[in-house]
């Protein structure tokens, strides 16, 4: 029987393996339990590959092999398996996971993507490669919404694949910006993979979702310079939309009154007090007339909100630099044992900083107890002076003039172009793109911003996306059945996969392979570019068989631990870990995305033009991958700007 080029690629990197752990094993001058739990690490990665259960698989090893490492110990052996899964249960974090999976499937079924392709691709009609630009916008904004990668490509294979085809897109640049797409649900937040990082390697998820929220957006916006580029330089490979799918059609009522106009908002206010609305009910101008100012009236209430924020006074900062102090120096003093304090005359003749006290300087400190009068003094006198001028408002800075006449000039721009062609697109973009955006913001902002723990937020997306299939008229009693049964099933494979990787962590601990391969990676003598380009080589080859669940359980413990002799951050480490395993899923042979899309697309599409198409923008991986590391303030920033 004749084997596919996936298979021979799986069973030679399985016998490369296992021959690489016999040439260690045989080489060795006595087999130790180090080579024990080097032994485990490749029959796990080999049995994955074969098919086997993951989470299973690495109980049942991580089982046999602590029973080795007690010495043949079952009750102690029991012990760990029962310790690690009460660990497990226990974390808070994981709450988030199901809450989060639960709001992505109720956005998945209330059938907004569809809306929103058709809207986005329509308000980008005139950009090069315009539908694929469109996909992946859509990709992105979805993938942000439910984090469900075989979710988005496989409706996005459904609803994009076949509009590309026919307007004549190259079937490899199609499946490319699909697969890729759908996979920035990986990196953006809510990312479960960014929760299951945090939860393995201790790093707090608000940072990495603060982390991952700009590498995010550079990943996809390399995507989609990538496409234009591409439509530009071979035009034949995304031609231009035909003129009819560029088209709108308005309302009977608005058609009236728009004929031979070119901008909107001045043919409403003229159909308003002319003649022009005798065949059209003012109600539905007044309408139409709303919806056009609220961009306006958006910039009005963020400008007058943010001009109150920058001229706010500032009293907290100002109060305890005058009289706080000597408040404080006032009453420590009354509560400290005469022993311990200085002597009152001398505290009083010599003040701590300012002028003012020094007058009277005799008679008063040593007539009156301490901390008395003097604090009575300081708490009426010196608060006073900075209150008042704490009291006055700040100006406003450069940045918020600068960010005000930005948003001018873009807003008249917006009124510019604004046709009655255009204000049917925006009204498409609110009834889809806005709910979801709102959706987003409030989620990722509530946790970003310390409002929510990650749990909480997750809990409020979860009836976000109750209320979204209520108002899309989507929510019924078989939707909601579903979304908690696939839920239920993703959330138990999630936790039975931490499960399996606290005992197999335990097990190769107690073998001591981490010391093994922490003493391997040491002897090596790498600095700490070395190390980062090695373990990121490794991860991005491990991408090829495994899945991203499997390398975050299975390696993460082994190279966390690594990571201070190198002086890494966990968070940036993360981050970059986060970028590399979009590969996961964008590489042969296992590449699920390629697979989720051959099942939805037409028969004449194989799976190598699949892979084919993927290959450019794993490239693009590459690069957004070097950009983090040589530029560690994209992912940083953030973090940094709100919590540290």
């Amino acid at each position: 029987m004749k084997l596919r080029k996936e298979l021979w690629f799986g069973f030679t990197l399985m016998a490369l393996i296992l021959a690489s752990i016999a040439v260690v094993m045989l080489r060795a001058e006595a087999i130790t339990n180090g080579h024990l739990g080097l032994l485990m690490l490749a029959l796990i990665v080999v049995a994955i590959m074969l098919g086997f259960p993951t989470a299973f698989t690495l109980m049942g090893m991580g089982m046999i092999f602590t029973w080795l490492a007690y010495e043949r110990d079952t009750g102690k052996t029991l012990d760990l398996m029962v310790q690690s899964a009460f660990k497990v249960m226990s974390n808070d974090v994981l709450i988030s996971i199901p809450l989060f999976v639960f709001m992505g499937y109720l956005v998945e079924r209330a059938n907004l993507i569809e809306k929103l392709f058709k809207s986005l691709h329509l308000a980008m009609a005139r950009v090069p490669g315009s539908l694929a630009v469109a996909t992946l916008f859509t990709c992105a904004i979805f993938a942000t919404a439910t984090g469900i990668v075989g979710a988005v490509v496989t409706l996005m294979g459904l609803l994009a694949l076949p509009q590309m085809l026919k307007s004549g897109y190259d079937v490899r640049l199609s499946a490319g910006a699909i697969t890729a797409g759908g996979c920035l649900g990986i990196l953006i937040p809510p990312s479960v993979l960014l929760i299951v990082y945090g939860a393995t390697a201790g790093v707090s998820v608000v940072q990495l979702y603060a982390g991952a929220f700009f590498p995010g957006l550079m990943l996809a916006g390399l995507y989609i310079v990538f496409v234009i580029a591409v439509a530009v330089v071979k035009p034949g490979w995304a031609p231009p939309l035909a003129p009819e799918l560029r088209t709108v059609r308005l309302p009977l009522a608005t058609a009236r009154f728009a004929e031979g106009a070119e901008r909107a908002l001045p043919a409403l206010l003229q159909a308003l007090k002319g003649r022009r609305n005798a065949e059209v009910p003012t109600g539905h101008l007044l309408k139409q007339l709303a919806i056009v100012l609220l961009p306006l009236m958006l910039y009005a209430a963020v400008a007058i909100g943010a001009y109150r924020v920058v001229t706010a006074p500032v009293v907290a900062a100002d109060t305890p630099a005058a009289g706080g102090l000597a408040e404080i120096g006032a009453a420590d003093g009354a509560r400290e044992e005469p022993g311990l304090a200085e002597p009152p005359s001398e505290g009083l003749a010599e003040p701590p900083g300012s002028g003012e006290l020094a007058e009277p300087p005799s008679a008063a400190g040593v007539t009156e107890p301490p901390g008395a009068a003097p604090a009575a003094t300081g708490a009426v006198t010196e608060p006073s002076a900075a209150s008042a001028s704490a009291a006055a408002p700040r100006s406003a800075p450069r940045g918020y003039w600068i960010g005000l006449g930005t948003g001018a000039v873009a807003l008249l721009a917006f009124y510019a172009l604004l046709s009655f062609q255009r204000l049917e697109i925006f009204k498409m973009l609110l009834s889809s793109f806005f709910p979801l955006m709102t959706l987003i913001m409030a989620v990722l902002g509530s946790i970003v911003f310390g409002l929510a723990t990650p749990t909480e937020a997750a809990a409020v997306g979860a009836l976000g996306g109750l209320l979204l299939a209520a108002a899309y008229r989507q929510l019924s009693f078989g939707v909601v059945k579903e979304s908690v049964f696939l839920t239920a099933k993703t959330s138990a494979m999630v936790c039975w996969l931490f499960v399996g990787s606290a005992i197999f962590s335990s097990a190769f601990a107690l073998l001591g392979g981490q010391e093994l391969v922490e003493q391997w990676v040491l002897s090596l003598n790498l600095s700490k570019t070395e190390f980062m380009l090695l373990s990121q080589v490794i991860i991005f080859i491990l991408g090829w068989p495994l899945e991203w669940t499997e390398i975050i359980v299975i390696f993460m413990p082994i190279f966390v631990p690594l990571l201070d002799n190198f002086g890494v951050d966990p968070l940036f480490f993360g981050l970059l870990v986060a970028l590399n395993l979009q590969t996961a899923f964008l590489s042969p042979p296992v590449a699920m995305a390629a697979f989720y899309l051959k099942g939805v697309s037409p028969p004449h599409v194989t799976l190598n033009q699949i892979f084919a198409g993927m290959l450019p923008f794993m490239g693009i991986q590459i690069i957004a991958i070097a950009l983090l590391y040589a530029f560690p303030g994209i992912g940083l920033w953030l973090p940094e700007l709100l919590y540290r």
